[in-house]
């Protein structure tokens, strides 16, 4: 069933914390009495990782790592995804086989908030037809959550990020925002009142906003 809230979570580049950033607002999810799920349609890492990402989003939402990312779709190389398959010799996904999976994948009883983090940044390859702007219209998400650094280059990045994901209607959250940077304040301004966003820098405002759109059971 899908989630009565679809929401992708992505972020201006690698390295800016989307997925700590989706683990902590599943928690938050859940403790104000949320029903959650999380999805992500493929994962590269490190064979080194002792944990992948879909181990920290699978602990997060209670849910297991293999049911968070298909097995098929783990990639024991740091590439974005169809890059990774391909060195790997493995099948190299289309954007129809992840929206298919993850679609497939609910859990049978629709959860309040279902979330989907895509592998690297907006423009990142996720399939060989597709990135994730594409994968968050294939899945006609109701929300992208973009995550993205506080500090400088960031009304940059947000705003290319924006373009590529249009029409979609986004949040951006400053991850790491710190009252005492000034830069960071006039960049929450700026990204408020110039380009009319809406800006988080807490996690419980994150969970806020998302509450208001869920479907109560």
């Amino acid at each position: 069933m899908r989630p009565h809230l679809l929401v992708l979570v992505t972020g201006t580049g690698t390295s800016v914390g989307k997925t700590w950033v989706a683990a902590e607002v599943l928690r938050g999810l859940i403790e104000g009495g949320h029903r959650v799920s999380v999805r992500k349609p493929a994962q590269s890492f490190s064979p080194d990782d002792i944990t992948t990402d879909a181990d920290l989003l699978a602990a997060a939402s209670g849910e297991t790592p293999l049911e968070v990312c298909p097995p098929r779709r783990w990639y024991p190389l740091p590439m974005a995804p169809p890059m990774a398959a391909a060195a790997l010799g493995l099948p190299v996904p289309a954007l129809s086989d992840l929206e298919r999976e993850v679609t497939a994948g609910w859990p049978l009883d629709a959860v309040d908030v279902g979330l989907v983090e895509g592998a690297g940044g907006v423009a990142s390859p996720q399939a060989i037809d597709g990135d994730t702007a594409d994968l968050a219209r294939a899945l006609v998400v109701d929300l992208v959550l973009l995550v993205a650094e506080p500090g400088l280059g960031t009304i940059n990045s947000v705003r290319l990020c924006r373009q590529a994901l249009a029409p979609l209607p986004i949040i951006v959250h400053l991850n790491r925002f710190d009252v005492r940077h000034d830069v960071q304040v006039r960049n929450r301004a700026w990204l408020t009142e110039q380009e009319g966003l809406a800006v988080t820098t807490s996690v419980d405002d994150v969970v806020g906003r998302l509450t208001a759109g869920a479907v109560q059971p």
